[in-house]
């Protein structure tokens, strides 16, 4: 049975939300990233980066949620697409890897985290967040899905943070992008949506972002112990 280690922040979701849509077994495995316990050394055994999510699958550990999603769709043939749309499938993972994950987190970050004062961090990460979401409504225009013609591990991937476009953008959220806000509701219906965002909800994750939960989430901030 495949471990997912879990918290319900926007990559562990999405694999969350794959593994609800395949119905692959899995067993939960907390990992409360406000206390800290992705730095553990148990845990680092299986991410080295230490961040969620993370999987054990048998013998095979696998970190990074696009790193997930790619193996476990190529291991179990589930939601992989049509061999012809793979170079596709790979830009488009890559895009959300390298581009909209981290520039939604980072925008995240400074709009809400960081010092006041730093408007040009601010602005600068709001403006990449939002050419990335201009990418996204321009290409789904037309079109019900991100690569091809079949609901694929892109949308769930990019599902994860598109989720989080208010917190990310502000208020407005995906009102500027209408392909975008299109093809997010048509995801956010599907019935496997509303399974991933119950599971770990039982849980007591520790909800309290104080100076502990600061430095276990933002260790590059403090000075190295």
């Amino acid at each position: 049975m495949i471990k997912f280690y879990f918290h319900h922040t926007p990559n562990p979701m999405k694999v969350a939300l794959f593994l609800e849509e395949t119905g692959l077994p899995f067993e939960l495995v907390p990992l409360d990233t406000l206390k800290g316990e992705q730095h553990t050394p148990e845990f680092k055994a299986i991410n080295p980066n230490a961040k969620a999510p993370a999987i054990v699958d048998g013998e095979t550990r696998v970190f990074d949620s696009n790193a997930i999603l790619m193996y476990l769709s190529e291991k179990y043939g589930k939601l992989e697409g049509k061999g012809d749309d793979r170079a596709e499938m790979l830009s488009w993972l890559m895009f959300i890897a390298s581009g909209l994950g981290p520039y939604s987190g980072q925008s995240v970050h400074f709009r809400h985290m960081a010092p006041e004062g730093l408007d040009y961090a601010v602005n600068r990460y709001l403006r990449e967040a939002q050419r990335h979401y201009e990418v996204l409504d321009t290409h789904l225009e037309g079109r019900d899905f991100i690569v091809g013609d079949t609901y694929t591990i892109a949308d769930v991937s990019a599902w994860g943070w598109i989720d989080k476009a208010p917190v990310v953008l502000g208020e407005e959220g995906l009102a500027p992008y209408p392909n975008l806000k299109r093809w997010f509701e048509s995801i956010d219906s599907r019935p496997a949506v509303a399974r991933a965002r119950a599971i770990g909800t039982d849980i007591a994750f520790k909800k309290e972002f104080d100076e502990d939960a600061k430095k276990a989430f933002f260790p590059s901030n403090y000075p190295k112990v």
